[in-house]
């Protein structure tokens, strides 16, 4: 099977992949990533638009919402979002 690597854009609906969990640690007060043989720490901005990507929102959809939010730059929120999703779909963490 030849797996094609997934693009992030405005209109990618990210996902994480059934096999990857945000999850917060209660007894260390932080949130990780559970992934097979790894724990990754996501900072609190990356958190935070993790937990809005839900195959559901598009890219530009969470900017807008995290730009009302912050009252920031949309156009600086999406660049920003879409650097840091595509990184984690080429490790395979994320899926549309």
């Amino acid at each position: 099977m030849n797996k094609q690597r997934l693009i992030v854009d405005n209109e990618t609906t990210p996902k994480l992949h059934t096999y990857i969990k945000l999850r917060h640690d209660a007894g260390r007060d932080r949130w990780v990533m559970l992934a097979p043989e790894r724990i990754l720490t996501p900072d609190p901005i990356a958190v935070e638009v993790l937990q809005l990507c839900d195959g559901e929102r598009t890219i530009g959809n969470i900017a807008s919402e995290l730009a009302q939010n912050y009252n920031a730059s949309i156009e600086v929120i999406e660049k920003d979002i879409i650097v840091m999703l595509q990184d984690l779909s080429d490790k395979g963490y994320l899926t549309s």
